[in-house]
Formats: C-alpha cells, sequence, structure tokens
C-alpha cells in the first residue's frame, strides 16, 4: 500500500497576532512544523503548539527560519553557511526545550520559506543546515524539497531525509519551486491542487507550469496553515487519498 505524511507549517502566530487554525488543522495533519521565533511563533506560541500536537499523537518538528518577522521569512537574506548552521542549530535548541517539557520527542527538522528554497540549490547551506541538525541529533529525519541539495546533503551526512512536496505550490522543470513573485506560483483551486497531490503521491510525477511532466518523490505533502481555506482542503485532500487507498501516517 502506498503512504504518505502530511505535514503543516504551525505555530506561526506571534504575540498579539493570531494566523491558521492550528488545533483543528491538527487533526487531519501526521506531522507538525512548528515556527522558532525568527520567522514567526514566540515562546508561549512554541509551548501551545507542541502542547497540542503531542496531545493529538502528531509527530513534532523544528520549522526554523530566516530571522525576518517582517517578512514571514519569505525574503531572501544573504547569511553565510556559519550563520545558517547557527540559527538552525539555536532554534531546533529552543524548540527541543518545550518538546521535553510536554514529555514528547523532536522527530523531524524543516527549513521554513526563503530558508528552504536557498537550501534546495545552494550546496554550502544544505551542507550547514545537514550538519547542524546531526550534531543536534541524528536521528532526527530532514525534511527538503524533492530532489534538492537539501536532500542530497542530508544523506551525504548519514540523516535520513523526506522528500517533500507541494499542495498548492505549481513547479518548474528543474523540479524547483516557481517562486511566489511569479504569476501562477500558488493554485488557488482546491480541485487542482487535490489533483496534483493525487498524481505526485500515487505516479510520482507532477506537470510543470511549462506542461512537462518531472519525476518527482514524495514521502511528504505539505500543507501551509495559513490559507484562508487551509482546514477545509486539508480534510478534502485526507479524504481523497484514503479513498484512494493511500495510507496518511507520520515517517
Amino acid at each position: 500500500m502506498l503512504q504518505v505524511d502530511l505535514n503543516c507549517d504551525m505555530g506561526e502566530s506571534f504575540g498579539r497576532y493570531r494566523l491558521g487554525s492550528d488545533a483543528d488543522l491538527l487533526n487531519e495533519m501526521t506531522s507538525a512544523n512548528i515556527a522558532c521565533g525568527f520567522h514567526a511563533g514566540d515562546p508561549s506560541v512554541m509551548r501551545t503548539t507542541v502542547r497540542m500536537a503531542a496531545g493529538k499523537g502528531v509527530s513534532i518538528g523544528a520549522h526554523p527560519g530566516l530571522p525576518d518577522l517582517a517578512g514571514f521569512g519569505r525574503r531572501r537574506m544573504e547569511v553565510t553557511s556559519e550563520e545558517v548552521y547557527d540559527m538552525v542549530t539555536y532554534q531546533i535548541g529552543a524548540l527541543q526545550a518545550f518538546v521535553k517539557q510536554e514529555g514528547a520527542a523532536l522527530r523531524h527538522v524543516k527549513p521554513h520559506g526563503a530558508l528552504y528554497n536557498m537550501a534546495a540549490v545552494e550546496r554550502l547551506l544544505a551542507d550547514a543546515i545537514a550538519e547542524a541538525v546531526y550534531k543536534t541529533d541524528a536521528s532526527l529525519v530532514l525534511y527538503g524539497l524533492a530532489g534538492s541539495e537539501l536532500i542530497a546533503a542530508g544523506k551525504a551526512r548519514g540523516l535520513r531525509t523526506a522528500a517533500e512536496v507541494f499542495a498548492d505550490r505549481t513547479y518548474l522543470e528543474d523540479g524547483t519551486l516557481m517562486p511566489r513573485s511569479m504569476s501562477g506560483a500558488v493554485i488557488s483551486d482546491p480541485e487542482q491542487a487535490v489533483k496534483q497531490v493525487l498524481q505526485m503521491v500515487m505516479k510520482g510525477t507532477v506537470t510543470a507550469a511549462s506542461g512537462k511532466t518531472i519525476d518527482i518523490t514524495a514521502d511528504t505533502v505539505c500543507i501551509h496553515g495559513d490559507g484562508e481555506h487551509a482546514l477545509s482542503f486539508a480534510q478534502t485532500l485526507r479524504a481523497m487519498l484514503e479513498k484512494e487507498n493511500v495510507a496518511v501516517r507520520s515517517l
């Protein structure tokens, strides 16, 4: 039987600002990527989200990003590999403390936003992230864009990796995500997004924006929790996967 993990970026509220329906989304997800305070989240939000995920048996992962609250971590920054190593280590450690306090276990690490996209194509940054994860806890699974330098770096360092695909993003022919600054980068039609996920999970392919069909590996599917219809989409997607006899479970 085919199986796939459903992951969602969570804990991205900050102070008085609330983002996403984390409590409800956790009912549909098998893995939660929890923001660690750099691109979003704060200590109280981190603790609350960890507690909710642990209470629902959802696998917990750290979601480290660039230090850019105003830009939600989606703006590129010129950072060195040493800086990336330090900031990823710092953020994993912060979340680990809350996870330990709740009697749960940290299972994976998934970089966020611009840091994720940069590491997908820049091997030095990918190596820095893989090294930070390995030196912190070599049992952690490293999530990265399918076919990316981040996946290659994780494997080279001896980490278990998970090739990630996106339900609501379009792809270029080289397997990278179309930049959000380009028209058509985000899929707003839920039907189209579900169709794309089923193709990636069941056929191992995705249709790029150019119309060309490319191969892709789908160990885990990302659903963006900050989307306007994230909850209803997650419910529909999970139901469709299970209807096609795809087991939805954490890695």
